[in-house]
């Protein structure tokens, strides 16, 4: 059974690091919307294009350009036993896309990995990283904004029973034996 996979949770707490975990683990490619996006780009594909125009411009690239790129991108032939995806569903809209998407091709998403922790850890790590612009009100705000697009695409593959909450906040290595759990159980 292919392993489709989503990582969900708010900045800060660790779905980086543990895709890159999982790629090592299960050799499965770690797509994140900001490398499509650049790849896209760099290939000047119709879609890259356009999403460029919007980027260039200062723009949010619209859903449809958005869905166009991960449908491409799900295509090609390193995806067929499963995928990470990061970044990608932002909202419900692209959630059901993605459905469809997969659907086409005879797939659906197996697992979503929801990574949760306090804020108040999420701040102190983000504060580790020494970002100039990472001041406790900015990432709480940001955090705050995230939360708010995360939570309804939570709820919408909790309802798929394709939900797994992970807890974010425990060292790395026991947040992965959990993560290693799910997997190992999809098949």
């Amino acid at each position: 059974m292919s392993k489709n996979i989503v990582l969900l949770g708010l900045p800060g707490v660790g779905k980086g690091t543990q895709a890159a975990k999982i790629v090592e683990t299960y050799n499965l490619p770690h797509i994140s919307t900001g490398d499509m996006f650049r790849e896209a780009m760099a290939n000047e594909t119709e879609l890259g294009l356009k999403a460029k125009s919007y980027m260039d411009a200062g723009n949010l690239v619209p859903d449809e350009v958005t869905n166009g790129i991960v449908e491409e991108r799900l295509a090609q032939d390193d995806t067929k036993n499963g995928f990470i995806l990061d970044g990608y569903p932002r909202n419900i809209e692209q959630a059901e896309a993605l459905e469809q998407m997969l659907a086409k091709q005879g797939r659906d998403i197996n697992a979503v990995l929801y990574f949760t922790a306090d804020n108040d850890v999420l701040v102190q790590r983000m504060m580790a990283r020494g970002r100039a612009d990472d001041t406790p009100e900015v990432i709480q705000n940001r955090l705050n904004v995230n939360g708010e697009l995360t939570e309804p695409i939570a709820e919408f593959y909790a309802d798929k029973g394709v939900l797994h909450k992970i807890d974010g906040a425990k060292d790395l290595d026991d947040v992965f034996t959990d993560v290693e759990t799910v997997l190992d159980n999809l098949g």
